[in-house]
């Protein structure tokens, strides 16, 4: 057994050369306390990071009257962080083992200074609407942190351990959603509608927290490389993207509606919700549900099998948009609420469930290879190695979900001034998932994967 080796680069850089969390010894000698410390700030760089991605979804709701911006405005302010955010997943799960966790951690934390500081710098009457479109797009930055903190979390931990951890820092990330929107309501509450600038300034001493944390207490792994071939094997593989078009009916939903759910309450009952503060009492409630139970679906994952639980998450949230469908057309505010709560939480659940099917995907390819001679240790590492890759990929697929969310609000509301055409859109694609998760996963004598 062997102790961790860290190096000290350029006098500051925590370097760790040699790291064997499968080692039992080591685990329980010094490998579980250094993990742990890394994924504590790992999630307080990932929450905040969520926190400035989601900024907008609180912002658009002090954009009044003379800000001159209408409901399909608002929308496409909230689109485009959601955009880049999912666009520059991708690079950043490379980024940590180009770069280092610690190093990339503390670099895309103080990243998120420039949408923070820019939106401090425009938030006023008068400024033009390009102007805030381009701000608020910078605020996808945040969303990248996902990626990057999920790829140094997974290479931290072994293999019996990776759920729970992941899990955990997914989960704390996503908190980030409705803990912004909290503090969104907090300066409504207190300065008012008319100081929109109070929200992103209170982020920036947590920002420089965030970096500095992760800069004296996180470490690199000098054992992780780069593999950008494994994204090339993984696009080739058609479970890419069956995994890819469950996770944006979950996770997009959960962003997409994260993001809308404020302005959704503005306009289609507008009479309840004619100032921002009232909006602000009700928006934090479904994101912080469906972030609290996101491990629970792994949990359940482990039990039953990931796909089982996808099955029944997408047969429940179908039922769930027919419910909020068939609210609108009442104008039935408490099973308007009632069906939104139920599909944040379920969107969770579904998270927590399809992002576990990831591995147990390669893992099934990799016992199959090995009954076939494939060398056992090379069929592992071929597993672990795409499974890294397609939670990269996915995630960035995923996060595009909630860009479609919020164009579909916007179009529905454009076409008709109401949200029915969205929450039958929704309803449409959470049927193809289960037929998707069945016709896959599920269905007797299918070649897939049992996972």
């Amino acid at each position: 057994m062997s102790a961790p080796t860290v190096t000290e680069v350029g006098g500051r850089a925590r370097r760790i050369e040699l790291w064997q969390p499968e080692d039992t010894a080591f685990w329980e000698q010094a490998g579980a306390r250094i993990a742990r410390r890394n994924l504590v700030f790992s999630v307080l760089s990932e929450h905040i990071g969520f926190s400035v991605w989601s900024l907008w979804s609180v912002l658009v709701l002090f954009l009044g009257p003379k800000y001159h911006i209408d409901a399909a405005g608002k929308f496409t302010l909230t689109a485009l962080p959601t955009a880049l955010g999912a666009v520059l997943r991708i690079p950043y799960t490379f980024a940590v083992a180009r770069f280092g966790g610690r190093n990339w951690t503390v670099f895309s934390a103080l990243l998120l200074l420039v949408p923070t500081v820019l939106a401090g710098i425009v938030l006023e009457p008068g400024v033009s609407y390009t102007t805030l479109l381009l701000v608020a797009c910078v605020a996808g930055v945040g969303g990248g942190n996902f990626a990057s903190s999920m790829a140094n979390i997974n290479a931290f931990y072994p293999q019996r351990l990776k759920g729970w951890a992941l899990g955990v820092n997914a989960g704390g990330g996503n908190l980030g959603v409705p803990v912004v929107q909290l503090l969104g309501l907090l300066v409504l509450a207190t300065a008012g509608a008319a100081h929109p600038r109070l929200l992103p300034l209170v982020y920036l001493p947590l920002i420089v927290l965030a970096a500095l944390g992760a800069a004296l207490r996180m470490d690199n792994l000098g054992a992780l490389r780069n593999d950008r071939g494994a994204l090339r094997e993984v696009a080739r593989q058609p479970h890419t993207w069956a995994v890819s078009a469950l996770y944006i009916g979950t996770f997009g939903s959960f962003i997409g509606f994260g993001f809308a759910f404020g302005q959704v309450l503005q306009v289609q009952f507008h009479q309840q919700f004619d100032t921002a503060v009232k909006a602000s009492y009700l928006t934090f409630l479904g994101p912080l549900l469906g972030s609290l139970i996101r491990p629970v679906g792994g949990l359940l994952a482990d039990r039953f099998g990931g796909a089982k639980v996808t099955f029944w998450t997408f047969a429940a949230m179908a039922a769930g948009a027919a419910a909020v469908l068939e609210a609108s057309r009442q104008h039935s505010l408490g099973l308007f609420l009632a069906g939104f709560i139920v599909l944040f939480v379920l969107s969770g659940l579904g998270n927590g469930s399809t992002y576990k099917m990831i591995p147990a995907i390669f893992r099934a390819k990799a016992a199959r290879a090995v009954a076939a001679g494939t060398d056992p240790e090379e069929a592992e590492r071929t597993a672990r190695r795409r499974s890294t890759a397609l939670i990269g990929l996915a995630g960035a697929i995923g996060a595009f979900g909630g860009v479609l969310v919020n164009m579909a609000f916007r179009q529905s509301f454009l076409s008709s001034h109401n949200g029915d055409g969205a929450y039958l859109a929704f309803l449409g694609y959470y049927a193809l998932c289960l037929v998707l998760t069945w016709a896959v996963y599920l269905r007797r004598g299918v070649a897939g994967a049992r996972v």
